[in-house]
């Protein structure tokens, strides 16, 4: 029998997959990442192997996901159509890379996953392993299995007795980890009804935040967040709290339609309440502290960033070089950022860096000014002349 490594999250797609490879003459291997969604594993791990998996595998990625995944693109300042924050689309070329690592350690032919052909993460899994072992094998069930319907799952799953859940009908698809909560389907496919506050899983509404503002404090050190209101905090810890405080004052929230890699537009719902705290105060500390050509030309390494993350290309060399201009641009990226959070919104109420480019004395228009103004009548007449008839 080969073997074959499946991403498995536990739900009715990936269950039903691990039987159906089976029938297929596949040994079939789980591989589940822990990147902060905050389930049970023991329970899905249990699942898996009563549902025909030989073995699973649990890796808690949460660490190298902020590290390695989380931060570049905080850095890169990477927002996908100005408004994703690409907190599954971060997850996925990560979970490849230990679906190629697991393969190679088994020795197995290929690897599989429970995506759908309408969507964007089949593109970042198998772009990924293509990327880092061009010669394993990738497996796509729900694209080329016989099911045309939930219900049909459902009946398969019952006819082969795999442990399922399917006592809770799910309005929404989700996907969760520490990074953001992606939603969609359901009543949400209409683009002309507002979003039901049980979509949410996070945040709560601008209605039921607190009356009260709340002022926080982020400092960094070369582009990367380190404290909160003076305490120093380990990444995941600044997340999660970051995250809850976000969500309290309803911060995060994004709804938008969105195209999609394989050429259809979505609606989809977001919530990062941690990532629009911390890209706010990010930007507004960049803007502070880069010169203008700088941060003109970056904003449009930004948009490319975010791109090469929303089409899977993590593992680009386009990506890999970008990271070089974007570290250079980071080394004064340092300071305090203080912002005000309240009824959803995020706004910046001070900043400072040492390495701050802005001079009181030449913004100011009161007697304190050292900008000699006489000056810019030469400055214009030059700056001008080339577009002179």
């Amino acid at each position: 029998m080969k073997k074959v490594v499946l991403a498995y999250s536990g739900g009715l797609d990936t269950s039903c997959a691990v039987q159906w490879l089976k029938d297929k003459g596949y040994e079939v291997i789980c591989f589940i990442a822990d990147l902060g969604q905050g389930e049970d594993f023991e329970a899905i791990e249990k699942r898996a192997l009563i549902g025909g998996a030989s073995k699973v595998y649990i890796k808690d990625l949460r660490a190298e996901f902020v590290e390695d995944f989380i931060f570049p693109s905080l850095k890169a300042g990477a927002v996908y159509e100005g408004k994703y924050l690409l907190a599954t689309a971060l997850g996925r070329p990560l979970i490849a890379k230990y679906l190629v690592e697991v393969a190679h350690k088994e020795k197995a032919a290929a690897i599989a996953h429970g995506c759908t052909g309408k969507g964007n993460d089949q593109v970042r899994f198998e772009v990924t392993s293509r990327i880092l072992d061009p010669k394993l094998e990738i497996i796509a069930p729900v694209r080329i299995w016989e099911f045309k319907s939930r219900e049909e799952e459902i009946e398969y799953a019952k006819a082969k007795r795999i442990p399922i859940d399917v006592t809770k009908k799910k309005s929404y698809s989700l996907d969760k980890n520490l990074w953001g909560v992606s939603i969609e389907s359901g009543i949400l496919e209409d683009p002309w009804i507002e979003p039901p506050e049980d979509c949410y899983q996070w945040t709560n509404s601008a209605d039921e935040a607190p009356d009260k503002p709340a002022y926080v404090e982020i400092e960094f050190e070369k582009g990367v967040p380190k404290k909160i209101n003076g305490k120093t905090y380990d990444a995941l810890k600044l997340i999660d709290k970051l995250c809850n405080l976000g969500s309290e004052h309803g911060i995060g929230r994004s709804d938008m339609i969105e195209n999609r890699l394989v050429g259809i537009k979505s609606r989809e719902i977001y919530e990062a309440p941690a990532g629009t705290i911390l890209h706010i105060a990010h930007r507004e500390l960049e803007a502070l502290v880069l010169d203008r050509e700088t941060c003109h030309y970056k904003e449009t390494v930004a948009l490319k960033y975010a791109q090469l993350i929303y089409y899977g290309l993590w593992y680009s060399k386009l990506r890999i070089a970008l990271d070089k201009f974007i570290e250079e641009t980071q080394k004064t990226v340092s300071g305090t950022v203080r912002l005000k959070l309240y009824k959803g919104n995020c706004a910046v109420a001070g900043r400072k860096s040492p390495h701050s480019l802005y001079r009181e004395e030449l913004a100011t228009y009161t007697a304190k000014d050292k900008f000699d103004q006489r000056l810019s009548e030469g400055f214009i007449r030059i700056f001008g002349m080339p577009f002179e008839r």
